[in-house]
């Protein structure tokens, strides 16, 4: 195991978004996973039903233990609901978490269409976490909102893209999957320049979680030392493996495969071994 990423967001009751899906994205990266939770929700594949925010201090907390402690090789953020959140985060990695990499994933709307960001917040996350992130990865909604453009195609990502950098966090990952067509477009900008990642739509409804599934992937990919693109292509290609394996569980938006990377077989023979050297 290579690489600790300190994770803050929210926990999703189903399992396959959130904090449960970051932490088995880090698993199966090969990399530790801290957590600091920012709100309990009670959700299935159908949707959100209820949000329980968790109190400042007690984020704030977390955060300095996991910090102060393990410590943390890149950060992750996810769900946070509101300003108050925001600023709350941000003042406790500004304090304990200066010059660890950020992956700020911009979490606005669930899939299945609740809001689990306050309106009002956008300007806060605009002010605060995006300046302070190291990659940005909002998806075509939320780039709108952030970026204030309309988002119909390639050219337009770019230039939200350009806008977003203009905020202060030197690299985009422009998600792409909300526009049509049989071939999805990742954008990657950075004040160097940008490049885009084509591939095959899959075409599933268990789709559930791979926002924070690829942010986390990305981090994990950071704090073990890789390149960002390096880190952006593993990542991409672990959720394209997850998506094609999902196990079809729920009536609605179901979750990821996110243990596609295990390999049954190889855990079979190690405990075999294991058996054999115990007898």
């Amino acid at each position: 195991m290579q690489g600790r990423v300190l994770i803050i967001a929210g926990s999703d009751s189903g399992g396959g978004a959130g904090i449960q899906a970051d932490i088995k994205a880090c698993a199966a990266m090969d990399a530790y996973s801290g957590t600091a939770i920012t709100a309990l929700t009670a959700q299935d594949t159908l949707g959100v039903h209820g949000v329980h925010p968790v109190p400042l201090d007690f984020i704030r907390h977390q955060i300095r233990l996991s910090l102060r402690d393990i410590g943390a090789d890149a950060i992750k953020t996810g769900m946070l609901g509101d300003a108050a959140t925001i600023d709350a985060v941000c003042d406790a990695l500004a304090e304990d978490g200066q010059g660890i990499p950020l992956v700020a994933d911009p979490v606005m709307v669930a899939k299945g269409g609740s809001n689990l960001l306050a309106p009002d917040a956008v300007a806060t996350l605009k002010r605060r976490l995006v300046p302070a992130a190291a990659l940005l990865t909002p998806n075509i909604p939320e780039a709108e909102v952030i970026s204030g453009m309309r988002i119909t195609g390639l050219e337009e990502m770019r230039a939200a893209a350009a806008a977003m950098l203009a905020m202060g966090v030197p690299a985009v990952l422009l998600k792409g999957g909300h526009l049509e067509g049989n071939r999805l477009l990742d954008l990657l900008a950075t004040r160097d320049g940008s490049e885009v990642f084509e591939s095959a739509r899959i075409h599933s409804r268990h789709t559930h979680g791979t926002g924070c599934t690829l942010a986390s992937s990305i981090a994990a990919g950071l704090a073990q030392g890789m390149a960002l693109r390096d880190a952006v292509l593993r990542g991409r290609a672990y959720v394209q493996a997850a998506l094609r394996t999902a196990p079809g569980l729920g009536q609605g938006h179901g979750p990821l495969n996110h243990g596609v990377t295990v390999d049954p077989a190889r855990i079979e023979a190690l405990t075999h071994g294991a058996d054999a050297a115990l007898a």
